[in-house]
């Protein structure tokens, strides 16, 4: 006869649980158990504690293992086990779901809540907020992280959900073949709405970048470029741009994608290295470099927020204004090519090699101001005297300016001239120096502009340096009186006297000693740009002739010189051994009354030292033919020189790029609230610069917003937050548009 099969023990659908269990969970969030095809187990929807019992008591009976039901209900072993010891503990009340987070009311109510934020904008601490209002410290995070976004301006609101992940600007195919043709001057920047863009945070610096005039002394001195798809204002900006995402030279371009860096100038894609070579050769040409660094340096010194010197010094002794300062100082940038270029001896290397030597000037903080190309080989000191002229004309008025150098400008005539001509001089002195009487030494504090308090022991005296020349009437060398402040150095476990000269003399010691010492912020600055500016790279590989008539020194005056100190070191030899040997010929031995030395003997004794003499005067007189200085011409024929104007437009674009950054790191230390921002302002700039964001154009509104993304932690987010609110303060423009920047930052999720 036919079997019948046996009936199921679970329903269709059902997950088995072990050989005798099976589990069905409804989608309303209802179950049953089964247990050997009969329902065991029921819980309605949204029923946790009746599904939680469910398990329980199939582990309990041993109806499956804890594996099986875990599996089947879909939890892990932990898990089961949590369950049950809850309901051996506490029954079926052990396994109601308890509310997660905190138990209690929260301490951040909403006066609580706009308290601290009231505090955070009066730029409180986290921890001072926490002990004023009466909570942790994380709950300030927490309060201060909830914030809404109120910054965020209506064109964002508008355009965030528009602007789509790095769109592709359209393509300006029609402008570049009118440009091409030479119908057009130049294209104007046109932004297109898009998100993430990469480097959008260059846009930040756009107004410290309006505050260095590069954009507008350029336009003063070059008017405009040949017509052309890149005009003036976006070659410089693509300068800056990729000077301050780490790429100065203008290779650096090759790292970038054409678009991606377009985005920024407003084009659709950015110049080519062949393009930016081409470009800035066009302005080369015109040989106005020079202008340019002298209209800016104009420009540096009138703005109403220039870095100067003015302060009061908190010395015990009172203070005084300090006025203008500037700093001088050669620089020296090696060649390493194949060119005929004339040897300078660099400080750095420590040895001759060919190089070109230039002359810059900083401002009291170190901000570089000026520089010029010096003539191969010239001292600081020649360079000084040249450069007068010019920071008179920045300076643009007849007021006194203290200038300091170290010792290469060593120069008592320089320091009395530089005196005549309205400006006060700052150095080291040079030379062999008695030591001030231990009595005229006093203790002196002073408290710089950042806070830091110096302790120092000095002594204030007057010195009569000699100038070279002699008193027409009186027939006296003239001598040139200057202030002596000197300072005890015991570093290094010794105790030395270290002298400065000055011909201001309303300046406390202590301030005349502190500006001396931040002449190392120059030094600063060339050690940042040569790691980070490319201060020393070679912008162009041109080079013309030197002029073959410029009056050099003759090296071989010097080696004569030489010479004649050897000749006069033998001489000295001989003639000590000569008279020792004369001595002891003349010195009677033991038993003898007298000792007699013939002419025969004095002449071979004397004889080694009359030669060396007749050598001493031959070389004397070898060297009194020589000529001080000889033409070039002659004494290098072929010698040339670097290009000089476009390495002088590629320091204008650096310059402003070194000033951009310094402002806004400025502006990190006092515009925002940072607690790191003594120590990580320059990091935080860098890092807000390179990074993404979005550019949203609305030309209705003539509003260009950039929102940044958030950085990586709250307090840079906060930070940056408060930097957006400033910038967006002074209303820049976006070069070649109507479009006022607007500056946000996203909230962090």
């Amino acid at each position: 006869m036919t079997a019948q099969p046996p009936l199921p023990l679970a329903p269709a659908g059902a997950v088995e649980i072990g050989a005798v269990a099976a589990l069905v969970d409804e989608a309303d969030g209802s179950g049953r158990v089964y247990v050997r095809g009969e329902l065991a187990y029921l819980w309605g929807p949204g029923d946790e504690t009746g599904r939680r019992l469910a398990a329980v008591q199939l582990r309990q009976v041993k109806a499956a293992t804890g594996a099986a039901i875990a599996a089947g209900f879909g939890i892990d072993r932990e898990t089961l086990r949590l369950w049950v010891r809850a309901a051996e503990s506490g029954g079926t009340a052990g396994l109601v779901p308890k509310r997660p987070g905190p138990k209690g009311p929260s301490k951040l109510t909403p006066a609580k809540i706009a308290d601290i934020r009231a505090r955070r904008k009066a730029r409180a601490s986290l921890r001072a907020i926490a002990a004023a209002v009466g909570v942790s410290t994380d709950s300030v995070r927490r309060a201060l992280a909830t914030e809404p976004d109120n910054d965020q301006s209506p064109v964002a609101q508008e355009k965030e959900a528009q602007a789509v992940v790095l769109a592709q600007p359209p393509a300006r195919t029609a402008e570049r073949v009118a440009a091409r043709a030479g119908l057009l001057d130049a294209a104007p920047p046109v932004f297109t709405p898009a998100g993430r863009v990469p480097l959008a945070g260059l846009l930040l610096s756009l107004p410290a970048l309006e505050a260095t005039g590069l954009l507008g002394c350029a336009r003063g001195v070059f008017g405009q470029l040949p017509d052309g798809f890149y005009g003036l204002d976006t070659m410089l900006l693509e300068g800056v741009f990729r000077t301050l995402a780490g790429a100065p030279r203008a290779e650096g371009a090759a790292r970038f994608a054409p678009a991606e860096l377009g985005r920024v100038l407003g084009m659709d894609r950015a110049p080519e290295v062949k393009t930016i070579r081409r470009k800035i050769a066009q302005l080369a040409a015109a040989e106005r470099a020079a202008d340019l660094l002298a209209a800016m340096a104009a420009h540096h010194l009138h703005r109403p927020t220039a870095t100067d010197g003015d302060g009061e010094g908190d010395g015990e002794d009172g203070g005084a204004q300090v006025g203008l300062v500037l700093y001088v100082d050669g620089h020296v940038r090696a060649y390493t090519g194949t060119k005929k270029i004339a040897k300078t001896h660099s400080a750095r290397l420590r040895f001759p090699a060919p190089a070109t030597v230039e002359t810059w000037v900083s401002d009291a903080a170190g901000d570089p101001v000026l520089v010029v190309m010096a003539t191969p080989g010239a001292s600081l000191a020649g360079e000084l005297r040249a450069l007068l002229p010019q920071l008179r004309a920045a300076v643009g008025d007849e007021r006194r300016v203290l200038v300091g150098f170290d010792r290469g400008g060593w120069s008592p005539a320089l320091f009395a001239h530089m005196h005549e001509a309205g400006f006060d001089v700052l150095t080291w002195r040079k030379g062999a120096t008695p030591d001030v009487d231990a009595e005229k030494f006093s203790a002196v504090t002073f408290v710089d502009e950042t806070g830091r308090e110096h302790a120092w022991s000095l002594a204030d005296t007057t010195v009569d340096l000699p100038t070279g020349g002699v008193n027409e009437q009186t027939g006296e060398p003239e001598t040139f009186p200057m202030r002596q402040v000197t300072r005890l150095d015991t570093k290094k476990g010794t105790t030395r006297q270290v002298h400065i000269l000055t011909t201001r003399t309303d300046l406390p010691a202590a301030q005349v000693v502190h500006r001396m010492g931040s002449r190392w912020r120059q030094e600063n600055y060339f050690r940042y740009a040569r790691l980070h500016l490319g201060l020393d790279s070679h912008d162009s590989y041109a080079a013309g002739p030197d002029d073959p008539d410029r009056s050099v020194p003759n090296p071989a005056k010097q080696t004569a010189h030489r010479q004649v100190q050897a000749a006069y070191a033998r001489a000295e030899r001989e003639k000590a051994r000569a008279e020792a040997a004369l001595l002891a010929a003349r010195t009677p031995g033991r038993g003898q009354s007298e000792a007699r030395v013939s002419n025969q003997a004095h002449n071979a004794i004397t004889a080694p030292w009359h030669t060396a003499q007749d050598d001493l005067h031959a070389a004397r007189a070898a060297h009194a033919k020589i000529p001080t200085r000889v033409r070039l011409g002659d004494l290098a024929p072929g010698q040339q020189v670097l290009d000089t104007e476009t390495k002088l437009i590629h320091h204008a674009i650096k310059i402003a790029a070194f000033n951009t950054t310094t402002a806004i790191a400025r502006d990190v230390r006092i515009n925002t609230g940072y607690a790191r921002a003594a120590q990580e302002a320059y990091t935080l700039t860098r890092q807000v610069l390179t990074g993404p964001g979005d550019i949203l154009p609305d030309p209705a509104a003539r509003i260009l917003t950039v929102r940044l993304d958030p950085l990586p932690t709250a307090r840079e987010t906060a930070a940056v937050a408060e930097l957006c609110k400033h910038l967006t303060a002074t209303a820049t423009t976006y070069p070649g548009t109507n479009l006022t920047l607007h500056y946000e930052i996203k909230n962090r999720p």
